[in-house]
Formats: C-alpha cells, structure tokens, sequence
C-alpha cells in the first residue's frame, strides 16, 4: 500500500529556513498534482501550496514570496523551502498526492503523516 513520507521538519529559530521533502513509499502508475498543508495548534488544516505534474503552482497568501514549492517528477518527490520563518508558521505540516497505483486504479488522494515544524527562539 502507498503512503507518502515526508522528511525535513524540525525547529528553527525566526527568520530561519528549513526544507520539507515527501515522496511515496511504494510503487505508483502517476503523480498529478502534489502539495502541502499545515494545520497551526487549535486551528484547521490550511493550504499552503500546490504544484500540477506540469509545474504549475499556488500559494497561499501568507507564505507567497518566503516559501518555493518544487518537485522532481523522475522521483515522484515534492519539496517544501521555507525561508524567511515566522513563529505563526509552527504547524504539523501534510503532504498531498492526487494519484494512481496502477494504470487501471482510479486516481486518489493520499497524505501524510505530518512532520511538526516549530518556529520559536
């Protein structure tokens, strides 16, 4: 069964960077389109951006221009640069995959199992 593994988060002191990265961990027939989420302590999950296999993105409007989406299409992979770190940026951040397993499955969406990013001095 597929799951998406992500790696990267940790603690990082304001004005800091730190680097998500997520990819599955079995076999997959397509990936479409990948992005991240976070949810804050007591708050919702929230978009923070999203990337199409085609390269195109969105951001969320609090991260646009400290944060970059990207992904590797030959390994399946989504990466995460967070520049410019805020404290309101502490979250347990998700990474999403819209794909399929196999060339006859239908196309779903899979997450992760969250890494905790803490912005804090």
């Amino acid at each position: 069964q597929v799951q998406l593994v992500e790696s990267g988060g940790g603690l990082v002191q304001p004005g800091g960077s730190l680097r998500l990265s997520c990819a599955p961990s079995g076999s997959v027939f397509s990936v479409y389109t990948m992005g991240w989420y976070r949810q804050p302590p007591g708050k919702q999950r929230e978009l923070v951006a999203t990337i199409t296999s085609g390269g195109s993105t969105n951001y969320a409007n609090s991260v646009k221009g400290r944060f970059a989406i990207s992904r590797d299409n030959a390994k399946n992979t989504v990466y995460l640069q967070m520049n410019s770190l805020k404290p309101e940026d502490t979250a347990v951040y998700y990474c999403n995959a819209d794909l399929k397993t196999t060339n006859w499955g239908r196309r779903d969406d899979y997450w992760g199992q969250g890494a905790q990013v803490t912005v804090s001095s």
